[in-house]
């Protein structure tokens, strides 16, 4: 499409949805050529945001509409599929429901927009999505069926998914039951295992991007951000920005920092599981970098002192998910399998226990004193269910006392 017939289109949008008058796009027109004459690059849409007549992000609404419907008639032609119908729409590409014609099958196709596929390295990441997608065959990870482009719009095929988003059933239900929350995320667990395994991180584990399946299966989605943890390059190249969601990005993600691996994504997915059992994000603020420094600094409200009918067990998992030094979360995705299928089965999270216990005895070895954390807050019911900590600080109690003792009998026999 030309530029002359983008504006053309956008003139005709904002008076055909009434946010400005023929008169005021006229004005503005009259305005853009004498600009235009003067070697001026400006747009209409510049100047009717200028001017005051449209504010900017109706101007971009506006762009989104004129994408996806610019975008529709070349998807129509992309060869062997037949496409359906608009399934939804972002602001990185634009999906359609489509079946493809060779195996009678119904597909999704994610088109990149026409503006993005001018920017080289949206074209890239968009198809670093498609390879590392590839790569994994998992049933809980949305399947890659094809990558290509047709007609200028470069687009992907993926496995159809007829259910909805986690986002949308914390939309509807403000936040989801701690059993189907505590299945959710296992089964997006076992995702981020298989993609690790493989050396892939996602990097954007998020409400958004899981997907439930009417028969309740699970499927981890948009492996936009995925890249290598081996890709150095990559890496290197996006060193210093933060790469992620600001509700659920991990603190190593928002320092931009080069060694990103698989903890991020158990951050992440962390944060995820703390939205769906108390209904709100771990962290909260006006605009993106408040948030983001919160994730970096504020501590972390436990989410069963959010809500206060949540099992200790899912509790503790959270809080070691979500440890703001990765040292100090999951040592491997399957360590944190482990101890949600066992919560799952009634049984406690032994390898967040050991964490806990862990940082328990650190403290101690650098401190001599035991520091109160977020699990020692917990109600005595719930202390009780770590019955030898009890023994353990009696132990380590007396064990002080006895050093007090002999360092005292050696001082007193000093001549």
């Amino acid at each position: 499409m030309s530029s002359a017939s983008e504006e053309s289109q956008l003139a005709r949008a904002v008076v055909d949805r009434r946010l400005c008058t023929a008169a005021e796009v006229d004005l503005a027109r009259t305005e853009l050529r004498h600009l235009l004459a003067q070697g001026n690059g400006a747009t209409l849409a510049d100047l009717l945001v200028q001017r005051g007549f449209v504010t900017r992000s109706q101007v971009e609404r506006i762009s989104l509409d004129l994408d996806d419907d610019s975008m529709y008639r070349p998807a129509q032609q992309i060869p062997g599929f037949q496409i359906l119908g608009k399934i939804g729409q972002g602001a990185m590409a634009v999906v359609f429901k489509a079946r493809q014609l060779s195996l009678d099958r119904v597909v999704a196709i994610k088109v990149l927009p026409r503006r993005l596929s001018e920017n080289q390295e949206f074209v890239d990441r968009f198809y670093r999505e498609g390879r590392a997608a590839a790569q994994l065959n998992h049933p809980n990870i949305v399947g890659a069926y094809d990558v290509g482009e047709a007609g200028g719009y470069h687009y992907f095929v993926m496995e159809y998914i007829d259910g909805q988003t986690a986002y949308d059933i914390l939309q509807q239900k403000g936040r989801m039951d701690e059993k189907a929350a505590l299945e959710c995320v296992l089964q997006v667990a076992r995702a981020l295992e298989h993609a690790h395994a493989r050396g892939f991180i996602h990097r954007d584990v998020k409400p958004k991007n899981i997907m439930l399946t009417k028969a309740g299966v699970v499927k981890l989605a948009d492996m936009g951000l995925a890249r290598e943890v081996s890709d150095y390059e990559t890496a290197a190249a996006e060193a210093g920005r933060a790469y992620g969601t600001p509700y659920y990005i991990s603190p190593e993600q928002i320092r931009g920092e080069i060694k990103i691996d698989f903890r991020a994504d158990i951050y992440a997915l962390g944060a995820t599981f703390y939205h769906m059992v108390t209904g709100r994000v771990p962290y909260d603020g006006p605009t993106p970098s408040v948030v983001m420094h919160k994730h970096l600094k504020e501590p972390l409200i436990p989410p069963d002192h959010v809500n206060t009918r949540l099992s200790s067990g899912i509790g503790e998992i959270i809080e070691v998910m979500m440890a703001k030094n990765p040292d100090d979360r999951y040592a491997s995705t399957s360590d944190l399998i482990e101890d949600l299928q066992a919560v799952a089965n009634g049984q406690p999270p032994l390898q967040a226990r050991k964490r806990y216990d862990h940082d328990l005895l650190r403290s101690l070895a650098t401190t001599g004193q035991i520091i109160p954390s977020k699990a020692e807050e917990r109600s005595p019911s719930e202390s009780a269910a770590n019955p030898w900590l009890v023994p353990l600080g009696v132990v380590l109690g007396v064990s002080l006392l006895l050093n007090v003792i002999l360092v005292i009998a050696l001082l007193t026999a000093s001549p």
